[in-house]
C-alpha cells in the first residue's frame, strides 16, 4: 500500500545500515531497550508480517484482518496499556484492562477500515451485513489470546496473528476474489 512512498534510488535500500548502533531506535522497538530483544518480538513481528503477506497478499480478508489486529490492536494495547494500565487483569498482572479494551476497539476499527479500503479497491468482496459481527468475534478472540499469560512460552507477535488467522478463516472462509 505504501511502496510508492519509498525512494526508488538504490542508496535508499542501504540507508538502514546506519541504524545498526542507534540506541534510540533500539529503545523504540524493544520493551526494555536491550539490543538482544530485537531477536524476539520485533523479529517475530517481521516474520509473521512476511508470512501473512506471502500467504494471503491482498485478496483475502484473513490476511488483512490478521495484520490489522497485530499492528493496530496489539500495537495500541501495548502503548495504551503501558501509559494508562494501572488496573491489571486478575489472571495476568502483565496486562491491563485498558490495554485489552484498546486492543479490541483499535483492532476492530482498523480491521473494518482496512477491509473497507481493500473492498473499495476491488481486491476483496465482503458482506457488510455480516462483516461487523465477524470482526467483533475475531477481535474478541485476538484480545483473549493476547491476555493469556504465556508470553514466556509463545510471543504474542506469533500467537495473536495465528489465532486471528484461524478465527478469521473459520468465520470468513477461505474464499478469495
Amino acid at each position: 500500500m505504501c511502496y510508492p512512498a519509498f525512494c526508488s534510488w538504490h542508496h535508499g535500500h542501504c540507508s538502514v545500515i546506519r541504524h545498526k548502533h542507534d540506541e534510540a531506535l533500539v529503545k523504540s522497538v524493544t520493551r526494555e531497550g536491550k539490543p538482544e530483544e530485537l531477536l524476539r518480538g520485533p523479529l517475530y513481528y517481521v516474520l509473521v508480517l512476511l508470512f501473512t503477506v506471502l500467504v494471503f497478499w491482498r485478496e483475502s480478508p484473513i490476511g488483512i484482518v490478521s495484520l490489522s489486529m497485530m499492528s493496530g490492536g496489539d500495537g495500541f494495547a501495548d502503548i495504551v496499556g503501558r501509559r494508562y494500565g494501572s488496573a491489571k487483569l486478575p489472571f495476568n498482572d502483565k496486562k491491563s484492562w485498558i490495554g485489552s479494551i484498546s486492543m479490541f476497539i483499535s483492532g476492530f476499527l482498523l480491521s473494518a477500515i482496512m477491509l473497507f479500503y481493500f473492498s473499495s479497491l476491488g481486491c476483496i468482496h465482503v458482506s457488510w451485513e455480516e462483516a461487523f459481527g465477524k470482526l467483533a468475534l475475531v477481535a474478541l478472540a485476538a484480545t483473549a489470546v493476547e491476555c493469556i499469560p504465556v508470553t514466556d512460552v509463545v510471543d504474542d507477535n506469533i500467537s495473536v496473528p495465528l489465532a486471528t488467522m484461524l478465527v478469521a478463516f473459520l468465520l470468513f472462509g477461505s474464499n478469495t476474489q
